[in-house]
């Protein structure tokens, strides 16, 4: 059955080098934002947003603090664009002709005609890419209409998410973009410390998992799982959670480094008369099975009505 909301269909296999263009682009403005953004727990200082337009940094500070300037992918305009406090604008076309190291360059550009001062470690993250930004010129793959239908899931994920994270009393993470993994997350904490992680642990994994959490998010695909898909998972994974029912009933567990994560595919979603419920069930079932296996305190953090306070 066709949703009711006219959804975007995505596919993973079909658009891997646009997939990967975007991401590329997103981990330049990310590190921009990490290197020059005041550090905050779990790296949350480092994360990008979803907007009424596209994905931006959000406000990063310059200036010693007294100026602040952001950058966006503005998809509705298919630019990159550059805006800051003094009043300053600058932006460039986004097209299947603009490799990363074009973009890399222009956008270093902008930010030097703005005297802003950064410097970035100029190489993918993670991508198993080889050479710095400034000179990956066979991706040059960005593409309109993909990236516009992902955004559009993305935006509406983000709502969804932002209404799930307000049934939470606990600490939680704003709804935003990890541009590393680029997908889209977020978290709830019980507050307890978690077990050290081991010493060889990546910089990243020790400063993330710090504390027990349940986390949620969406991604567009990748070789592990090659489709756009839901996911939430517990840490540290409580033993027998795998053994949980979720919601809706597509949703599985599958095993992810050899701890069960709660996977709900988009194209299934897609088919539900009402994606919306299906994903707040989602959401909501797997929060439930982590939280009960992991003995939180799941009535504390519940947020009542306003007319029961």
């Amino acid at each position: 059955m066709e949703n009711q909301l006219k959804l975007p269909k995505l596919t993973y296999k079909e658009n891997v080098q646009k997939k990967l263009t975007l991401h590329l682009f997103l981990q330049i403005i990310g590190k921009i934002r990490l290197k020059m953004t005041p550090r905050k727990n779990h790296w949350w200082y480092i994360t990008e947003y979803i907007d009424t337009r596209g994905i931006t940094t959000g406000p990063i500070p310059y200036n010693s603090g007294a100026d602040q300037f952001d950058i966006s992918i503005n998809v509705l305009k298919h630019q990159l664009e550059v805006s800051t406090s003094q009043g300053d604008f600058e932006y460039f076309p986004l097209n299947d002709k603009l490799t990363v190291a074009d973009f890399y360059q222009q956008l270093m550009g902008i930010l030097e005609k703005f005297n802003i001062s950064v410097s970035i470690v100029n190489m993918p993250f993670d991508l198993d890419i080889d050479k710095p930004f400034s000179e990956i010129t066979e991706y040059h793959h960005y593409d309109k209409d993909y990236t516009k239908d992902l955004w559009r899931t993305m935006l509406w994920i983000t709502n969804v998410f932002k209404e799930f994270s307000g049934r939470f009393y606990g600490k939680t993470c704003p709804v935003q973009l990890y541009w590393h993994s680029f997908d889209l997350v977020v978290t709830r904490f019980s507050g307890n410390e978690a077990p050290p992680m081991p010493a060889d642990a990546r910089l990243s994994d020790k400063d993330a998992y710090t504390h027990e959490c349940i986390s949620f998010g969406f991604w567009a695909g990748d070789e592990n799982v090659p489709e756009p898909a839901f996911y939430s998972y517990t840490y540290p994974s409580p033993k027998d959670i795998g053994k949980e029912a979720i919601k809706p009933a597509s949703a599985e567990w599958i095993d992810s480094n050899g701890s069960p994560m709660a996977i709900l595919k988009y194209k299934n979603v897609l088919k539900s008369e009402n994606p919306r419920q299906d994903l707040l069930h989602f959401l909501e079932s797997t929060y439930q099975a982590g939280a009960k296996n992991a003995h939180w305190d799941i009535k504390k953090f519940r947020v009542p009505n306003l007319e029961d306070l």
